[in-house]
């Protein structure tokens, strides 16, 4: 038996360092996710430069799990790595719709196609929150742009017909942008006409006392 107890050790030195990789890779998800979180919060704020500061922080999570998995494809393919590259991503585009930049690819951000697409789809989410902002402020000519992106989006991603294993359930991510698509478009058409109504009235009310 002592090929066993020879084999056995090997095999426990083996797993006993995938589990030091996976716990350090949890941990730096974790942290990525909460910097993207947070970058976003700092978005909403218009804080540009707190936003840009945690972005940078959970970018660098995410490449440090990279290179800590590039031996353990199984644990760099599992969902919590995924997720916080997902949501380092919807924070980078979310930012770059919001400040009218062009969309950095997969490549550019360091993550894998699936979570990069449904990044997308969840910053078109936190874009409608922004778009509303926009409306409020009455920039309503902005705020038509920002719809046309979220259009662009949308159409881009109900092209990718795939099984969700292979795209980590964008169905579900396409479905809930379409959803959004619609009621900010309904909000946006709303206010357009009610600012045409009110010019129409004052210069009515002009024309009177003219």
């Amino acid at each position: 038996m002592n090929d066993l107890k020879t084999i056995s050790d090997n095999i426990r030195g083996i797993l006993d360092e995938k589990n030091r990789a996976r716990e350090e890779a949890l941990r730096l998800s974790r942290e990525a996710i909460r910097h993207s979180a947070n970058s976003i919060r700092a978005i909403h704020r218009s804080q540009w430069d707190e936003a840009e500061s945690l972005m940078a922080e959970a970018r660098s999570r995410v490449q440090a799990v990279k290179e800590l998995l590039k031996g353990h494809p199984d644990i760099y393919f599992a969902g919590y790595t995924q997720d916080a590259q997902k949501e380092y991503a919807e924070s980078e585009l979310t930012m770059a719709i919001v400040r009218g930049r062009e969309l950095k690819t997969p490549e550019d951000l360091g993550v894998e196609p699936a979570p990069f697409l449904n990044a997308l789809g969840e910053a078109i989410g936190e874009t409608r929150r922004h778009i509303l902002d926009v409306m409020r402020k009455g920039d309503l000519a902005r705020a038509e742009e920002i719809l046309d992106i979220m259009d662009d989006v949308y159409f881009a991603l109900v092209t990718f017909d795939y099984p969700d294993a292979i795209t980590n359930g964008l169905r579900r991510t396409t479905d809930m942008v379409r959803g959004v698509l619609e009621r900010t478009r309904s909000d946006l058409t709303i206010t357009m006409r009610q600012a045409d109504l009110e010019k129409s009235i004052a210069s009515a009310v002009e024309r009177i006392r003219t």
